[in-house]
């Protein structure tokens, strides 16, 4: 299934906006990621030299199936084929500054190797995707641990939201934002990802 965008959803959950010391949205945070910056389970996240900070963030992802634009809120389920587990990589020094700038933040989340992403299961496989468990490790340590309950909006709600500015083409996917305990990462690390029901992601961290 062709990738054509990447849309990813910040400020989702409160634990993550306290943590960056941002206010929480009146309505969701989006920004978009290359298809050309994701890699799959077992693959390397290169990290290029001297951009300073680089952090993890564990996600639910979703994936397209069905075409839509302007999708109702009660009709947002369906539009989706498959889940898998996200980890939006950033880079956090120059997200910063660009921040402060005013300016984008493509450049800090789009870098090649910045979109790991598992295989995909089949979104019937998951009974209810507002009780899902997150979690994530760093060299068997977890730094991130959270649940899709606590999402400010939820993944219907996002879906709605965002069909309202782009339609919605299959094989698109969804980060759904990120739970708190973002942290950084380093060449030597494995980072692992881990959503039941949904599956399992494993990254080695290298340099460039």
């Amino acid at each position: 299934m062709l990738c054509r965008k990447i849309v990813c959803v910040g400020r989702n959950y409160h634990g993550h906006i306290a943590e960056m010391k941002s206010e929480d949205p009146m309505e969701p945070v989006l920004f978009l990621k290359p298809p050309s910056s994701l890699i799959g389970d077992g693959d390397s996240i290169l990290l290029p030299r001297g951009i300073g900070r680089i952090d993890h963030e564990a996600e639910l992802a979703v994936i397209i199936g069905n075409r839509g634009k302007n999708v109702p809120v009660e009709d947002a389920l369906d539009c989706i084929a498959q889940v898998a587990v996200f980890n939006d990589v950033t880079a956090r020094d120059l997200q910063a500054t660009a921040k402060k700038k005013g300016l984008p933040w493509t450049i800090s989340k789009g870098i090649d190797t910045f979109s790991p992403i598992s295989d995909s299961c089949p979104v019937e496989n998951v009974e209810d995707l507002q009780d899902l468990d997150i979690e994530l490790r760093v060299n068997g340590v977890i730094r991130q641990r959270g649940s899709t309950s606590e999402m400010i909006f939820s993944v219907a709600e996002l879906v709605a939201y965002i069909s309202r500015w782009m339609k919605l083409e299959e094989g698109d996917i969804i980060a759904t934002g990120t739970p708190e305990g973002v942290g950084p990462i380093q060449p030597g690390d494995l980072i692992e990802v881990v959503i039941p029901k949904v599956g399992r992601l494993a990254n080695p961290v290298q340099s460039l």
